[in-house]
This record gives structure tokens, C-alpha cells and sequence, in this order.
């Protein structure tokens, strides 16, 4: 994890812009769909040179520690996960063990990551279910892990497309933001966004393009104060302008890697161009 990084993120980091066409932020007759679908695929493979090393942001070994480390995610950062699961998958590292656990005991492992006590109550629910119906291997299709207590559709595709290498689209908050402002789609409801979005990419790209601007969301395209005038795509986005445009202001806002800041992986994998995070209680 050296301090230099590759060249694709100086880039971005810079606001440096490959695009030529302008055609995202010029105003105009409405795009058409055609015209849209276009503009989308390129800026996916835009940001595939932006983010090579694009991953899931959760620490695992194996689909239950994924699977869990998504459910209790909710509400909270990936980092303040990756923080609180080391002593959790030490006490219970199987379903088995996970379902047998005091309920306040589990509950005080996982209290940073807050809700604790529903979150308690899934992860109960769902290691017992795992345990008593699936012989303690989370299942590998949609329809059964929908059937866990805790675990909707996102969550899912999260461990399908991690986990078993079955293509899904994580519709989290980042992502719904993204392709909203992107006009990929207009609609709010996370299965309407994920139908509309799957409409528009392979198969093949789903788990990839999720990661892509799910970091694009955490790194660039911030909520209140996106870092338009740092970000590499900026001449294919229609909002472009939403956020700071000054080139040095906006690099201000970078976040993790981008910023040259640590990531939200305690153990992130071999080609993550930033530093590890620091563990539960260190400096951050």
C-alpha cells in the first residue's frame, strides 16, 4: 500500500477530463434514448479507467461474513463495519455459531454499527434460518436469500455478485443518487431503478458497473456537495454544475483514495492504490 498512486486516479484526483464530446452538459433538444444509452455505457468505461480496482468495501473470507457484514451495514459506513467485524466473526465465525449467540452479547459486538438491537435480531434470524433449512450454507439464489430474515434485494445481489460471481446491480443510496442525476432514470423506487439500469447494460457488467459508481458516490459525486470540478466524467454528466466547479476547490472534497486519505477496508485487496483503514479505537 504505497503512498504513490496509479496514474488513472492522479487524473481524476486532478479533474482531468478525456471526454471530447461535451455531449452529458451541453443543453440543448431532449437526448433521446438512444443518445442516452450511449452516454451511459461510455461513462461506465470511463469510470472502469478511473477505478480498476473497483471492489465491494466490506471485509469477508466467505459468503456468511459477507452476508452479515451487508446486513449491518445498514445505516452506517462500510468502515465502521469492517471496524466492528473482527471481534464479531471471532465470537461466531458460522450460522451455527452466530444463532446459539446471547442476544446482548451479540448486541454489544455489534453496537457501533447502530440499530443494534434489529440488526441482533436479523443476524439471529438469519443464522438460525441458515442453519435449519439451507445445513448452514448461505444459498446462492436470489429467491432464498430474499427469504432471510433482514435480507432484501439489494443485500442479495450485494452476495450474489460478491460471493457466488452471479451478475446484480446494488442499488444502495450512492448508486440511486448517481444515476438519477446521470438521467439513466428518473424513477425512486430501488426495483424500478435496478429494471431500468439492467435495461441499459449487460448482464455481464452489473456487479462491476455497481462498484464503479457506488465509488464514484463515495469518492467524487458527494450528496450536498459534489466535486464536479474534479470529476473525470464531468463533460458527459447534465448536472454537471450541482456542485463545486472550481478545479482546486472541488479537490478539496475528495474523498479516501482520491483525497489520499485511508480507504474502508481493514484487509483491501493487493492492487487498492490507498491505505488500509485503521482498525476499532485507532486515529483516523
Amino acid at each position: 500500500m504505497g503512498e504513490q498512486l496509479p496514474s488513472q486516479v492522479k487524473n481524476a484526483a486532478n479533474g482531468v477530463k478525456r471526454s471530447k464530446s461535451g455531449a452529458g452538459a451541453k443543453p440543448g433538444k431532449p437526448e433521446s434514448r438512444l443518445a442516452m444509452v450511449r452516454r451511459a455505457r461510455r461513462m461506465n468505461r470511463e469510470l472502469a479507467e478511473v477505478y480498476p480496482y473497483a471492489h465491494p468495501e466490506l471485509d469477508f473470507e466467505n459468503p456468511f461474513e459477507l452476508l452479515v457484514a451487508t446486513v449491518l451495514s445498514a445505516q452506517t459506513t462500510d468502515l465502521r463495519v469492517n471496524q466492528t467485524t473482527p471481534a464479531l466473526f471471532a465470537a461466531y465465525p458460522t450460522p451455527e455459531d452466530m444463532a446459539a449467540a446471547d442476544p446482548e452479547e451479540l448486541e454489544q459486538l455489534i453496537r457501533p454499527t447502530g440499530f443494534f438491537r434489529a440488526k441482533a435480531r436479523s443476524l439471529l434470524g438469519l443464522s438460525a434460518v441458515l442453519r435449519d433449512d439451507f445445513g448452514g450454507e448461505v444459498p446462492g439464489r436470489l429467491k432464498d436469500l430474499v427469504s432471510l430474515p433482514g435480507v432484501g434485494r439489494k443485500t442479495a445481489n450485494v452476495v450474489l455478485g460478491n460471493a457466488f460471481g452471479v451478475p446484480g446491480l446494488t442499488v444502495d443510496t450512492h448508486f440511486g443518487r448517481l444515476v438519477r442525476r446521470w438521467k439513466w432514470t428518473a424513477h425512486e423506487d430501488p426495483e424500478k431503478v435496478e429494471a431500468d439500469i439492467a435495461a441499459i447494460f449487460p448482464k455481464s457488467e452489473w456487479t462491476m458497473l455497481s462498484h464503479r459508481i457506488i465509488f464514484h458516490g463515495r469518492r467524487v459525486c458527494h450528496s450536498r456537495k459534489p466535486a464536479c470540478g474534479a470529476c473525470p466524467i464531468a463533460d458527459l454528466c447534465p448536472s454537471y454544475g450541482e456542485g463545486e466547479t472550481d478545479p482546486e476547490k472541488a479537490k478539496k472534497l475528495l474523498k479516501y483514495e482520491m483525497g489520499g486519505h485511508p480507504g474502508q477496508r481493514l484487509k483491501p485487496p493487493p492492487d487498492y492504490p490507498g491505505k488500509p483503514a485503521p482498525p476499532l479505537g485507532a486515529a483516523e
